[in-house]
C-alpha cells in the first residue's frame, strides 16, 4: 500500500513538473493579474504564437499601472486592428532572444562598465544599466523603465517585470 501511495506521489510531482516545465513566457503573463493589458495586447497584435514558441525569450513585461503611463486613449488606440503592425513592433521591442536571467544582465551591465545595449526583437536598441542597486532600461526615446521582479521563469524563457513601457523610434 505504502509503495503505491508514493508511486502515486512520484507521479504527481512528474506531472506538475511536466507542466510547469513546458509554460511560455505568455503564460507567465497569462497567470498573473497584474499583466492583464500585456496579455490583451500580446493577443490582438497576434504575437501568442511566436511567444509561445521554443525560443528561447526573454521579456521586460509591463504591468497594468505600466500602461496606465502612456498618454489617455494610447492603449485603446494599439488594441484597433488597423494599429497591428505599430502593437506589434512596440511589444516585440520588449522581447530579447535569448534566456537573460537577473544575474546575467547585472554581470553584463558590469563587465560593459556601467551600461548595455541589448537588441530587441523588433530590431531596436535598449540600454540597461544599474541606478541605485535597480537594472534600468532606457528606450531609444530616453524615456526609462526599473525592473520591479526578476527571473520569472518559463520553459521558452524569462520573463522580467518593468513598471513602464519602453518605445522604439
Amino acid at each position: 500500500m505504502k509503495i503505491k501511495f508514493f508511486a502515486g506521489i512520484i507521479a504527481l510531482f512528474v506531472a506538475s513538473f511536466s507542466v510547469s516545465a513546458q509554460t511560455t513566457v505568455v503564460d507567465v503573463a497569462v497567470g498573473s493579474k497584474d499583466h492583464t493589458t500585456l496579455v490583451a495586447a500580446v493577443k490582438a497584435a497576434d504575437l501568442v504564437s511566436t511567444l509561445q514558441s521554443a525560443g528561447p525569450f526573454t521579456v521586460f513585461a509591463p504591468t497594468n499601472a505600466a500602461f496606465a503611463k502612456l498618454p489617455a486613449g494610447t492603449v485603446a488606440t494599439l488594441l484597433k486592428p488597423e494599429n497591428k503592425a505599430t502593437l506589434a513592433k512596440i511589444l516585440t521591442y520588449h522581447v530579447v532572444a535569448g534566456n537573460l536571467t537577473a544575474a546575467t544582465v547585472i554581470k553584463a551591465i558590469t563587465d560593459a562598465k556601467g551600461s548595455l545595449k541589448v537588441k530587441t526583437v523588433s530590431g531596436g536598441t535598449l540600454v540597461a544599466s544599474i541606478e541605485n542597486g535597480k537594472v534600468i532600461l532606457t528606450d531609444e526615446k530616453g524615456s526609462k523603465a526599473t525592473v520591479v521582479a526578476t527571473d520569472l521563469k518559463a520553459g521558452n524563457g524569462v520573463v522580467h517585470v518593468i513598471d513602464s513601457v519602453v518605445l522604439p523610434n
